[in-house]
């Protein structure tokens, strides 16, 4: 029997909190892969993520969509392109991690929502209510701020944001399921992974075959930890809604947060605080203005249903005959 709207949503839920708390929690992950280096993690990550998505995709049988895909080059250039900022994106998260920088890290995702908005503005001419350019400006700020306090730009942060937004904005327009993207863009990571993987093994400088056993499980492993997450995502993607989805986002930099000082013990001296204050504060205004427009919105269908009722019984028509 289908499970009720309210079920749905409800497993939704906790599919969104499995895939961003599964997200927020992976920095616990890549230290164990150690002494493998952040490179050497990356390539694993991309051969064995199309293994794994390979065999998910052969048992749900679902293959239809590679021909179409391969009879159209504008995709075909969209995924390539995607892949090469996603590659960008794990391996300098990889090595921020494995490098003590997972506050900063967890930044990057802090500021994604305002960098999305920004692109949107630069590169597809969107027009920007007054709170959103309020969050912008207080997020621009908060940059500032942060580069004071670290003496440098936090280019770890802004290329994570940078890349994750330009990746989300070429798969909006790729338009292919989680599982199915992840397919072809780990298929074109694949052979240069590979070919980096076997180089290094024949440096003498692989630790997949050197560190035994239970290293070259975790490494295999990588595969796992990427796709899992993309199924959940997938998952409650089609059962909440885009606002629920739009907040529980921020689980996954807020986990990253509480590691970096709780269990890895970075430092957060006062400029730190104060320009992650701004941050999100950025974010707050963000969010009570999208849900504002939500209910706005909401408000206005309701509206205009309600008018319709009687328009449609002027004219004589049953009421299944409405606008739905």
């Amino acid at each position: 029997m289908a499970k009720e709207p309210a079920g749905q949503q409800r497993t939704g839920l906790l599919y969104g909190i499995g895939a961003y708390g599964m997200w927020g929690l992976v920095p616990l992950f890549w230290p164990l892969l150690k002494p493998a280096d952040a490179i050497e993690i990356l390539a694993h990550r991309m051969v064995w993520s199309l293994a794994i998505v390979g065999i998910a995709l052969l048992a749900l049988r679902r293959w239809a969509w590679l021909g179409e895909l391969l009879r159209q080059p504008r995709k075909l250039a969209l995924i390539a392109v995607a892949a090469t900022v996603i590659t960008v994106n794990w391996g300098v998260y990889i090595w921020s991690v494995n490098s003590g920088h997972v506050v900063e890290a967890s930044l990057g995702y802090f500021i994604n929502p305002l960098v999305t908005i920004a692109m949107g503005v630069l590169i597809l001419k969107e027009r920007l209510r007054r709170a959103q350019w309020a969050a912008v400006a207080v997020g621009a700020a908060a940059v500032v701020v942060l580069t004071v306090g670290y003496g440098r730009p936090p280019w770890i942060s802004l290329t994570l944001a940078f890349s994750f937004a330009t990746y989300g904005l070429v798969k909006k327009k790729v338009n292919l399921g989680g599982l199915e993207s992840l397919a072809a863009e780990t298929a074109v990571q694949f052979l240069p992974a590979l070919v980096y993987l076997l180089w290094l093994s024949g440096q003498g400088r692989a630790t997949f075959a050197n560190g035994g056993a239970g290293h070259s499980a975790l490494l295999a492993a990588t595969g796992i930890v990427t796709a899992i997450p993309l199924v959940c995502f997938g998952a409650a993607a089609i059962r909440v809604p885009l606002s629920t989805l739009g907040l529980l986002q921020y689980l996954a930099p807020v986990f990253q947060f509480l590691l970096g000082i709780v269990y890895f013990h970075e430092e957060m001296p006062p400029e730190r605080w104060a320009g992650f204050s701004l941050v999100w504060l950025a974010l707050s205004i963000l969010t009570w203005d999208a849900l504002h427009t939500a209910r706005r919105s909401r408000r206005a269908l309701a509206e205009a249903m309600a008018a319709a009722v009687p328009e449609a019984r002027k004219a004589g028509l049953p009421e299944t005959a409405q606008p739905s």
